[in-house]
């Protein structure tokens, strides 16, 4: 799991979903969350751990900061 020192604005639980589910939560919800928000995905996809930075990557969004961990993949994501 992430670090919890970091707050976060949203979560998203995309564990249990394939591609690109998780990329299209992700989207969405950077499209509704205000500027500055940071929103945490959670995936268990392994594709997740080149889809994400490579979707965060054509945005104004920033990747924070990415890890794998016992629980999954999770990404927190900065929205520009």
């Amino acid at each position: 799991m992430p670090p919890t020192p970091v707050s976060t604005d949203l979560e998203i639980d995309a564990r249990g979903h394939r591609c690109p589910t998780p990329t299209l939560r992700l989207r969405r919800a950077l499209e509704s969350a205000p500027a500055g928000s940071t929103i945490l995905l959670l995936a268990d996809d392994p594709l997740a751990k080149i889809d994400v930075p490579h979707f965060v990557g054509q945005t104004p969004h920033t990747l924070l900061e990415s890890g794998d961990g016992e629980a999954g993949l999770w990404f927190r994501v900065l929205r520009g």
